[in-house]
């Protein structure tokens, strides 16, 4: 494990979130709302923790995993796509060469210029993980999004709750209701900034794309209705696959960003074509 990926300016601001929104949540919002050694408090408390711990684990396990590079000895198979019309003419587009790396890219792979390397089903290079999000860790990276949205609302619910139960006229000092005002403001936007990302990502997954290639996917679609045919995305073989390929095919692990034993070489990919 490469522990210097957390030497970061943006690690360290992203950690820093994690440590003030759960210190105002649990030791100032809870408090004030029900009391820690009260019943709700204990068990709003460990709600929180825990979904706070998972975030935590889930960024640790991002920053750390390598998102996977082209083994130097992949080549193309060159005997498989020896063929002739539309099938050959895909498999070529598949078989990139990489002119930075001076090597082939297996399907889904991009050079990210960041890590100065290719990357396995590359979605997009991350500055607040250090690392590029890519075939080894995008589960992770969509997990940690999942419950850190989670932990925004749950947070975000604490808040409102506490402000709406307090008696404004008798505890309403000016300094606490403009720290009220900026708590609740800054997880609302926390909270709709994440799960805008989750949304987008869980129609990503659905489809079986990543962010690169659904931006290639526009010029591709507007190329295809230039010459008046459709495109379609050739990864894409039906909603539930798509998520088992990512997610995996136990519904009871998708939850656990560590739980990867599903994923194979990160070299080829089921197509339409395979599957029709």
């Amino acid at each position: 494990m490469n522990m210097k990926k957390f030497i970061s300016i943006p690690i360290f601001s992203v950690l820093s979130l994690m440590g003030f929104v759960y210190y105002i949540t649990v030791f100032i919002f809870i408090q004030d709302w029900t009391g820690l050694l009260t019943s709700p408090g204990l068990i709003n408390s460990f709600i929180f923790t825990s979904l706070a711990s998972l975030c935590l684990f889930s960024f640790a396990v991002c920053v750390l995993t390598d998102p996977g590079s082209v083994p130097s000895s992949y080549l193309p198979d060159f005997e498989e796509s020896a063929g002739s019309g539309h099938d050959a003419k895909n498999s070529a587009l598949q078989m990139k060469q990489c002119e930075k790396c001076n090597t082939y890219k297996p399907p889904r792979a991009h050079h990210c210029r960041v890590c100065r390397r290719c990357v396995l089903r590359m979605d997009h290079h991350c500055l607040w993980i250090n690392n590029c999000v890519g075939y080894w860790n995008y589960k992770s990276f969509f997990v940690l999004v999942s419950y850190g949205t989670l932990a925004s609302l749950y947070s975000t619910f604490i808040i409102l709750s506490c402000a709406f139960q307090k008696n404004w006229n008798l505890e309403g000092t000016l300094p606490l209701k403009i720290f009220y005002v900026i708590c609740a403001v800054m997880m609302i936007s926390l909270s709709s900034t994440l799960g805008t990302l989750l949304g987008w990502h869980v129609y990503l997954i659905i489809r079986n794309m990543t962010t690169i290639e659904y931006y290639e996917g526009i010029r591709a679609a507007w190329l295809a209705r230039k010459s008046g045919q459709s495109y379609q995305h050739p990864f894409d073989i039906s909603a539930y696959k798509n998520m088992t390929l990512v997610l995996g095919p136990n519904i009871l692990k998708w939850a656990w960003p560590t739980s990867v034993g599903h994923l194979k070489d990160g070299l080829s990919f089921p197509t339409l074509r395979d599957t029709s």
